[in-house]
């Protein structure tokens, strides 16, 4: 009788007192450096997505992911019960690019950091990442070579990816497909090459003109649309 009631006051939801200054300082931190990410990742980021309407997802995970850990860390009925709430939950998100799942993973390891009031820990890792990002962006290849994302948009039934991938090879020194969709009448492919200088992106871009006059090409770098 004495472990079972044992094993009761075990389970128990007893929850101790968080502190309003601790939380609300916890919080604070965990919007800033969510919104900072966000900015990070608007401006370093290289998805073919809407950069900015992803990144204001930051914050909200990163606030929620917060106090969930702040509520159950110090209670395992809590924590049981997140684990059969997360079990009935299914996450699907449009996530298309490796990176976008990074800077998500990122964002909650921001709320779980300042959730478990481990402040230091988490803001030395968070800019020890930044850093690294913008060594990343900014070491740049000492040859002058240029990696650029770009997209074909074609309405020729007959022009074929395989013709459009043999005009661009010969002009760029890597090629790697992105996304591709088509249909009986329409083909839209995105490409990341990477070019030795301007005048081999030249070259290609009037290479693939010459397949078909009314083909569209948009060339984007980091910074923007070239």
């Amino acid at each position: 009788m004495d472990q079972n009631q044992t094993f009761e006051q075990f389970l128990a939801n007893q929850v101790p007192e968080i502190s309003p200054w601790n939380f609300l300082i916890n919080l604070v931190l965990t919007a800033l450096l969510a919104h900072l990410l966000g900015r990070i990742y608007s401006r370093f980021g290289t998805s073919l997505s809407n950069k900015k309407m992803f990144a204001a997802n930051f914050e909200l995970i990163a606030i929620t992911t917060m106090i969930i850990i702040t509520i159950v860390k110090s209670s395992l009925a809590l924590s049981l019960g997140l684990v059969g709430a997360l079990s009935i939950v299914r996450f699907r998100a449009a996530i298309k690019e490796p990176q976008e799942l990074a800077y998500i993973f990122l964002t909650i390891a921001l709320g779980l950091g300042f959730g478990a009031d481990q402040r230091v820990v988490t803001i030395i890792g968070f800019f020890f990442v930044v850093a690294v990002i913008w060594g990343k962006y900014y070491i740049k290849p000492s040859d002058g070579q240029r990696s650029l994302n770009f997209t074909i948009m074609a309405e020729n039934a007959g022009l074929s990816l395989d013709r459009i991938i043999e005009t661009i090879m010969p002009h760029c020194k890597e090629l790697e497909m992105k996304r591709l969709d088509e249909n009986k009448n329409y083909m839209e492919a995105a490409f990341v090459a990477e070019f030795n200088n301007f005048g081999d992106l030249n070259k290609a871009r009037a290479a693939l003109h010459g397949l078909d006059d009314s083909i569209q090409i948009s060339f984007l770098d980091q910074n923007g649309i070239i």
